[in-house]
């Protein structure tokens, strides 16, 4: 039986500075010869098919494909916990039918799947189809390193499960992309 070659799915969470940093990943892995399944949300495919983000000489390597993030084309993406609230009720089902009718292709199957740190569901959604997974993180470690302190933030009360705390007078809210992290 003749093993077949990786094919890697990528997933980043729709916004520039998580897309483009995960794109040159993508590219370096095409260009060692590794197959690359590249998902974006239909508003964020049109920019980067616009730009030529995904024309770089990749061959057949690198496909690029849109899902649903649930929002209407006139909704504002800009809306961080909209978009994300949207993307946790849209996009986990639309990933796992993706995913199935890529496999169906024996010589095609999806081998790992690499997802932006701020799409953690999309490792929940794997693991229970057996695919190997792993989070990919753009942003500062010092970020990272916070956002794995927010449950024993919690645990410490020194914020509540809304993330909210009076500290010195001020209020502190946590973006719904953390809460992502707290409970994919």
């Amino acid at each position: 039986m003749a093993t077949s070659k990786p094919h890697v799915l990528i997933i980043p969470y729709p916004a520039q500075g998580h897309v483009i940093p995960i794109m040159e990943l993508a590219q370096c892995l095409v260009k060692h010869g590794i197959k690359v399944t590249f998902i974006t949300t239909e508003a964020t495919h049109k920019l980067v098919t616009s730009n030529g983000l995904d024309q770089d000489g990749l061959g057949d390597l690198m496909q690029m494909v849109s899902i649903p993030d649930g929002l209407e084309p006139w909704e504002d993406r800009n809306d961080v916990c909209k978009l994300t609230r949207s993307i946790l009720q849209t996009m986990p089902g639309k990933l796992e039918q993706l995913i199935m009718m890529i496999n169906k292709e024996e010589s095609n199957k999806i081998t790992c799947v690499i997802a932006d740190g701020c799409m953690g569901w999309a490792v929940g959604v794997v693991k229970k189809m057996g695919i190997r997974s792993a989070a990919f993180w753009s942003a500062s470690v010092a970020t990272l390193a916070s956002i794995f302190c927010f449950q024993k933030l919690i645990d410490d009360r020194i914020i509540n499960e809304n993330g909210e705390t009076s500290c010195l007078g001020t209020r502190l809210v946590l973006t719904c992309v953390f809460w992502n992290f707290l409970y994919c």
